[in-house]
């Protein structure tokens, strides 16, 4: 290959872990609020697909990307605040719930959306990064989605949160102790759907971004499980927010190897490439999940599902 390609071929893939990387870390770092307090959300996947198809539905009707990204969020913390209400009942098991909301997530979204497949939304600005290169390809690579940066603020907030504020404290010692955390008189189950609600508004920014910025358009396809594989994300970053960015970012340049090495004219093994994401998902749990023994970093009660 030419010094040209080899330039557009890495533009690609850095370009493409900020794009295809955007939902992952928005939803990862959703779920990694929410099992701070205890909790597994598998819903995430249907809280994705929804808050993508409201999103773009409210851009399209209010003619606005930024209204339709604040409603995207709205109905993901609106799911993931049914599954937080559902699994604070008694004998609730929190994985069997969140797979059938997750079920319920896309099949609302399937159904609500079907007039949203034509039509066209306005859509997240984008941040030009390679305005250095006078390569059509370098500039049309690194588009940076607006909202990376939030996400970004996002992860260092929520660090700093649980690290240095009391709230924080709070949605860690009941995803640790839930007994402690009752002793001193505060509600678990009500910090735990708190934490979840919050964490499905952080997901439904993830799910603006696949509607309104990358690819930017509404199908009933349009998640392919990247809900499901942010919890094996979060896993790999150990439970923290700052990992979580690294870890999308790494997942998004997995997912963007095959649209780089098509954007240079090498179409051999395009589809194979596109397996990567899930390839690495499996070998992440693999080789860090042991039977019978807690990943480092994981909250304590996340053993339970019952509480």
């Amino acid at each position: 290959m030419t010094a040209d390609q080899w330039i557009a071929l890495v533009a690609g893939i850095v370009g493409g872990a900020l794009r295809v990387g955007a939902p992952f870390l928005f939803v990862s770092l959703g779920e990694c609020l929410t099992e701070k307090s205890g909790r597994i959300n598998l819903g995430l996947e249907g809280v994705l697909v929804l808050s993508a198809m409201a999103a773009f539905g409210g851009a399209y009707l209010t003619d606005s990307a930024w209204l339709g990204v604040l409603i995207g969020a709205l109905a993901g913390a609106a799911l993931a605040l049914l599954h937080g209400l559902l699994c604070s009942l008694d004998r609730v098991n929190d994985v069997a719930t969140g797979i059938a909301l997750m079920l319920l997530g896309t099949g609302l979204a399937f159904y609500l959306g079907k007039p949203l497949i034509q039509p066209q939304a306005p859509q997240i600005p984008a941040i030009p990064l390679g305005f250095w290169s006078d390569n059509p390809v370098v500039r049309s690579a690194l588009q940076l989605n607006a909202l990376v940066p939030v996400g970004v603020a996002l992860a260092v907030l929520l660090w700093w949160g649980f690290a240095r504020t009391r709230a924080g404290l709070l949605v860690r010692m009941a995803g640790d102790s839930a007994q402690a955390t009752r002793a001193l008189g505060y509600s678990v189950s009500g910090l735990r759907i708190a934490a979840t609600t919050a964490g499905g508004f952080i997901a439904g920014l993830g799910g603006a971004s696949l509607t309104l910025f990358y690819p930017g358009s509404w199908n009933e396809g349009i998640s392919s499980g990247q809900g499901l594989i942010a919890v094996a994300l979060v896993i790999f970053a150990r439970w923290s927010p700052l990992r979580c960015v690294g870890a999308a970012l790494l997942f998004g340049g997995a997912g963007a190897i095959g649209p780089a090495l098509q954007s240079i004219g090498i179409g051999w093994g395009y589809h194979l490439f596109n397996t990567v994401p899930y390839v690495l998902t499996l070998v992440i749990l693999v080789f860090t999940c042991r039977p019978g023994s807690a990943a480092a970093g994981s909250p304590g009660e996340l053993s339970s599902t019952r509480n």
